[in-house]
């Protein structure tokens, strides 16, 4: 069970990884994260309540806040870089996330094996490579790596923090619903600030239309993500947690074959490269 979890949260992160992105080159990527984090926000708390789970307040809840926090930023700048693109470079950079739990375990006296350490080199190589040729060229795509890896850091902090925050199944519930919560209260207030900078929050062409026709996409990514959090705590829960990382690691692949598919995207040949390096990388690190 605990390797149809990790792998439904494969599935799960990359399709809405692709859905998210492909939205936020029509709808700005706040207003994307806002609007699917609200949806997200209603179907949990219909949960919530159904279930009891309201009745498991507590302390450890505070690392859920602490998610919802982080959650968004990471959203948002992932969104970025996928709209930038090319995706399939973009969404395996994005797994790197994974260094997080590394960088917790050594703060707290762990040592990496030697599988590990491979794993931190395959990692750098990847991003290098996947990045070295954008450095030459546009500034955008130097801003969509960036993006990426900021987002990844992101990620990897939700991960953790989230797996604080319970430690039954009407918990988790609990705990996804209060992370979301947190993350519309801060997507919305960032959204807010952006417009009152002047940027707009709905597309320039088609406005308010727009977002109404792309609600059942907007459901998708948000809940998607939601049921990937969740799909991954129990696969952690049951079962070895580096099998469960190891699995629900390969999301960038769905991303990718979801952008080669529907896109037609095509990478070049040291790009494709290192963008399997950076998910090798992760793999290694995962599983060492």
């Amino acid at each position: 069970m605990s390797a149809l979890f990790a792998l439904a949260t494969s599935l799960l992160w990359g399709l809405a990884d692709f859905g998210g992105g492909l939205l936020t080159r029509r709808i700005p990527a706040l207003t994307v994260v806002v609007v699917s984090q609200c949806i997200a926000v209603a179907v949990l708390g219909t949960i919530v309540v159904a279930t009891g789970a309201w009745t498991e307040w507590g302390p450890q809840l505070w690392f859920a806040v602490a998610a919802g926090v982080v959650g968004p930023v990471a959203m948002l700048a992932f969104y970025r870089a996928l709209a930038l693109g090319p995706m399939g470079v973009i969404s395996p950079l994005g797994s790197l996330g994974v260094l997080v739990p590394v960088g917790v375990g050594l703060l707290l006296g762990e040592r990496p094996g030697l599988l590990q350490y491979g794993g931190i080199a395959v990692a750098v190589v990847g991003v290098l490579l996947a990045g070295g040729p954008e450095f030459r060229g546009a500034p955008v795509q130097r801003q969509a790596i960036t993006l990426t890896l900021v987002a990844a850091f992101g990620f990897g902090a939700v991960m953790a923090l989230i797996a604080e925050a319970s430690t039954t199944l009407t918990g988790l519930f609990l705990a996804l619903f209060v992370q979301r919560v947190t993350n519309v209260v801060a997507g919305g207030a960032a959204l807010w600030l952006s417009v009152r900078r002047g940027n707009p929050a709905l597309p320039e062409e088609g406005g308010l239309a727009v977002v109404r026709a792309a609600l059942p996409a907007l459901a998708f990514v948000g809940l998607a993500d939601v049921a990937a959090n969740g799909t991954y705590a129990l696969a952690a829960r049951t079962g070895p947690v580096t099998v469960a990382a190891v699995l629900a690691s390969l999301y960038p692949v769905v991303t990718a074959l979801a952008a080669r598919g529907v896109l037609k995207e095509k990478l070049r040949l040291v790009q494709a490269a290192g963008a399997g390096l950076a998910l090798l990388g992760t793999v290694l690190l995962a599983g060492g």
